[in-house]
């Protein structure tokens, strides 16, 4: 694993649940003010000095700053994975950073760190695997057309209990799992467009008009979509 400046991601562990490995790397010369974004996943993250910690689901843009040559790596749980997994509900960690003891210790080489954080998600999906209705559930919801009344018939469930198996499973009712899936999905394709055309992608993506686009952005990810595009491309995560 090269400790080149910047964020990557690794090829993830041949487990189901388990979306991928990262590292991130701040550059020698200045401080980095990254910006995690809501993704329906929760990760095990380690830092060197503090050890291990799990970033729970997030409802906004989390921002930290990183010092000059600071390294992080991480394991990501799959949406729908980590409740399961780390056998503890998710909706009483949502936009929690809660310490994980005795996973890799604050001192360690984070290539040792990054394997001992692998071995753990991949052995606590496998202890534990997905909920297969919560995992199809977000699948589906993953389409901008679906509508969420009706979601729990059709997978044979009441709301009641869809609802509960989500928020224990990824930390969100599925309106919110949506409406984050539909965020992510609008920014995809808005950075992969040269010029993207932010109301023509409203629309591809389920918004009601341009204006619910920004309104979802800001609550979201903190900057409206144009500040948003324009902070990414220059390199501010």
């Amino acid at each position: 694993m090269q400790l080149r400046p910047g964020y990557r991601e690794l090829v993830p562990p041949a487990a189901d649940g388990v979306a991928c490995l990262w590292v991130h790397v701040a550059g020698p010369d200045a401080p980095v003010r990254v910006r995690v974004l809501p993704d329906n996943c929760v990760d095990l993250v380690w830092r060197a000095g503090r050890g291990v910690w799990l970033a729970g689901p997030d409802t906004r843009a989390a921002a930290e700053e990183l010092a000059p040559g600071t390294v992080i790596v991480g394991a990501r749980f799959a949406p729908g994975a980590g409740g399961p997994a780390l056998r503890v509900p998710l909706d009483g960690l949502r936009d929690r950073r809660v310490e994980v003891p005795g996973v890799a210790e604050p001192d360690a080489a984070p290539q040792a760190a990054l394997r001992a954080l692998a071995q753990a998600a991949v052995g606590a999906v496998r202890a534990c695997p997905p909920d297969a209705a919560v995992r199809e559930a977000i699948r589906r919801l993953g389409d901008p057309r679906q509508r969420v009344d009706g979601l729990a018939w059709d997978l044979g469930l009441s709301e009641r209990q869809l609802r509960r198996r989500c928020l224990a499973a990824a930390g969100h009712s599925p309106k919110v799992l949506q409406r984050v899936l539909r965020f992510r999905a609008f920014l995809d394709a808005a950075e992969a467009a040269a010029e993207p055309d932010l109301a023509r992608l409203a629309a591809e993506y389920g918004y009601a008009d341009q204006a619910h686009l920004t309104g979802e952005s800001t609550a979201l990810a903190g900057l409206p979509p144009a500040a948003l595009l324009a902070s990414r491309r220059a390199g501010a995560p």
